[in-house]
Protein backbone atom coordinates (compact mmCIF):
# COMPACT_ATOMS: atom_id res chain seq x y z
CA UNK A 1 0.00 0.00 0.00
CA UNK A 2 1.63 3.31 -1.22
CA UNK A 3 1.68 6.67 1.10
CA UNK A 4 0.61 9.99 0.16
CA UNK A 5 2.90 12.52 0.53
CA UNK A 6 2.21 16.17 0.75
CA UNK A 7 4.19 19.29 0.24
CA UNK A 8 1.64 20.79 1.74
CA UNK A 9 3.36 24.61 1.84
CA UNK A 10 1.13 26.70 -0.47
CA UNK A 11 -0.11 23.53 -1.54
CA UNK A 12 -4.21 24.14 -2.79
CA UNK A 13 -5.34 20.48 -3.46
CA UNK A 14 -4.44 19.30 0.54
CA UNK A 15 -8.60 19.28 1.16
CA UNK A 16 -8.90 17.18 -1.94
CA UNK A 17 -6.19 14.99 -2.08
CA UNK A 18 -7.43 13.95 1.96
CA UNK A 19 -10.71 13.06 0.56
CA UNK A 20 -10.28 10.84 -1.82
CA UNK A 21 -7.13 8.91 0.26
CA UNK A 22 -9.57 8.60 3.42
CA UNK A 23 -12.24 7.31 0.85
CA UNK A 24 -10.29 4.42 -0.46
CA UNK A 25 -8.65 4.15 2.54
CA UNK A 26 -4.30 5.38 1.95
CA UNK A 27 -2.10 6.87 4.54
CA UNK A 28 -1.57 10.45 4.30
CA UNK A 29 1.12 12.35 5.50
CA UNK A 30 1.55 16.19 4.97
CA UNK A 31 4.65 17.83 5.46
CA UNK A 32 4.84 21.40 5.87
CA UNK A 33 7.46 24.19 7.81
CA UNK A 34 6.21 26.29 10.83
CA UNK A 35 4.52 28.88 8.35
CA UNK A 36 2.00 26.76 7.51
CA UNK A 37 1.20 24.18 10.13
CA UNK A 38 -1.54 21.89 8.61
CA UNK A 39 -3.37 19.56 10.64
CA UNK A 40 -5.93 17.70 8.92
CA UNK A 41 -8.25 14.71 10.72
CA UNK A 42 -6.99 11.50 9.50
CA UNK A 43 -3.58 12.60 8.19
CA UNK A 44 -0.41 12.63 9.83
CA UNK A 45 0.82 15.96 9.91
CA UNK A 46 5.28 16.88 10.17
CA UNK A 47 6.38 20.49 10.90
CA UNK A 48 9.73 21.49 10.17
CA UNK A 49 11.97 24.61 10.94
CA UNK A 50 11.33 27.05 8.43
CA UNK A 51 14.49 27.42 6.08
CA UNK A 52 15.84 26.55 2.55
CA UNK A 53 14.13 23.14 1.24
CA UNK A 54 14.04 21.41 5.16
CA UNK A 55 10.20 20.31 4.28
CA UNK A 56 11.64 19.28 0.64
CA UNK A 57 14.69 16.84 2.07
CA UNK A 58 12.43 15.91 4.49
CA UNK A 59 10.08 14.71 2.47
CA UNK A 60 12.41 12.81 0.27
CA UNK A 61 13.82 11.36 3.16
CA UNK A 62 10.98 10.01 3.72
CA UNK A 63 9.30 9.15 0.36
CA UNK A 64 9.44 5.04 -0.59
CA UNK A 65 9.17 3.43 -4.16
CA UNK A 66 5.84 3.51 -4.96
CA UNK A 67 4.84 5.96 -2.43
CA UNK A 68 2.85 9.18 -4.10
CA UNK A 69 3.93 12.56 -3.82
CA UNK A 70 2.17 15.66 -4.48
CA UNK A 71 4.49 18.99 -5.01
CA UNK A 72 4.28 21.83 -6.96
CA UNK A 73 8.34 21.92 -7.09
CA UNK A 74 10.31 20.30 -10.12
CA UNK A 75 13.43 19.99 -8.01
CA UNK A 76 11.28 17.97 -5.53
CA UNK A 77 9.36 15.60 -7.85
CA UNK A 78 12.87 15.17 -9.93
CA UNK A 79 14.24 13.86 -6.25
CA UNK A 80 11.57 11.68 -5.71
CA UNK A 81 11.30 10.29 -9.23
CA UNK A 82 14.96 9.25 -8.20
CA UNK A 83 13.50 7.31 -5.40
CA UNK A 84 10.71 5.56 -7.67
CA UNK A 85 7.57 7.28 -6.45
CA UNK A 86 4.79 8.52 -8.52
CA UNK A 87 4.83 11.97 -8.38
CA UNK A 88 1.83 14.74 -9.74
CA UNK A 89 1.51 18.70 -9.23
CA UNK A 90 -1.78 20.27 -8.10
CA UNK A 91 -3.38 20.48 -11.62
CA UNK A 92 -3.00 16.74 -12.26
CA UNK A 93 0.23 16.55 -14.32
CA UNK A 94 2.17 13.64 -13.19
CA UNK A 95 5.87 14.21 -13.41
CA UNK A 96 7.75 11.48 -15.21
CA UNK A 97 11.23 10.65 -16.60
CA UNK A 98 9.71 11.96 -19.74
CA UNK A 99 8.89 15.20 -18.95
CA UNK A 100 11.24 16.47 -15.69
CA UNK A 101 14.08 17.62 -17.81
CA UNK A 102 12.43 19.90 -19.45
CA UNK A 103 10.27 21.39 -16.56
CA UNK A 104 13.64 22.05 -15.28
CA UNK A 105 15.24 23.44 -17.91
CA UNK A 106 12.37 25.79 -18.06
CA UNK A 107 12.64 26.51 -13.81
CA UNK A 108 15.98 27.77 -14.56
CA UNK A 109 14.82 29.95 -17.35
CA UNK A 110 12.51 31.25 -15.62
CA UNK A 111 15.25 32.05 -12.49
CA UNK A 112 17.51 33.33 -15.25
CA UNK A 113 15.04 36.23 -16.04
CA UNK A 114 13.87 36.78 -12.73
CA UNK A 115 17.83 38.20 -12.06
CA UNK A 116 17.86 39.91 -15.20
CA UNK A 117 15.05 42.13 -13.91
CA UNK A 118 12.12 40.54 -15.71
CA UNK A 119 9.32 39.19 -13.79
CA UNK A 120 6.91 36.91 -15.43
CA UNK A 121 3.27 36.95 -14.72
CA UNK A 122 2.18 34.95 -12.00
CA UNK A 123 -0.04 32.03 -12.24
CA UNK A 124 -3.85 32.62 -12.97
CA UNK A 125 -6.53 32.27 -10.11
CA UNK A 126 -7.00 28.46 -9.75
CA UNK A 127 -10.45 27.37 -11.20
CA UNK A 128 -13.09 24.80 -10.54
CA UNK A 129 -11.55 22.71 -13.43
CA UNK A 130 -8.12 22.77 -12.68
CA UNK A 131 -9.51 21.32 -9.17
CA UNK A 132 -11.32 18.82 -10.91
CA UNK A 133 -8.95 17.07 -13.14
CA UNK A 134 -6.07 16.73 -10.05
CA UNK A 135 -9.27 15.20 -8.29
CA UNK A 136 -9.34 12.96 -11.45
CA UNK A 137 -5.72 11.97 -12.45
CA UNK A 138 -5.62 11.32 -8.58
CA UNK A 139 -8.13 9.33 -7.99
CA UNK A 140 -6.68 7.29 -10.86
CA UNK A 141 -2.90 6.75 -9.69
CA UNK A 142 -4.34 6.10 -6.88
CA UNK A 143 -6.71 3.19 -7.88
CA UNK A 144 -3.99 2.19 -10.39
CA UNK A 145 -1.68 1.68 -7.35
CA UNK A 146 -3.68 -0.39 -4.86
CA UNK A 147 -5.41 -2.69 -7.15
CA UNK A 148 -4.29 -6.17 -5.88
CA UNK A 149 -1.33 -7.75 -8.12
CA UNK A 150 -2.65 -10.56 -10.59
Amino acid sequence: MPTVLIDADGCPVVNCALRICQQLQIPVLILCDTAHQIQREGAQTLVFDKGADSVDFALVNRVRPGDIVITQDYGLASMCLARRARVLNQNGLEYTADNIDLLLDRRWQNKKLLRAGKHPKGPARRTREQDAEFARVFESILRECTLPEK
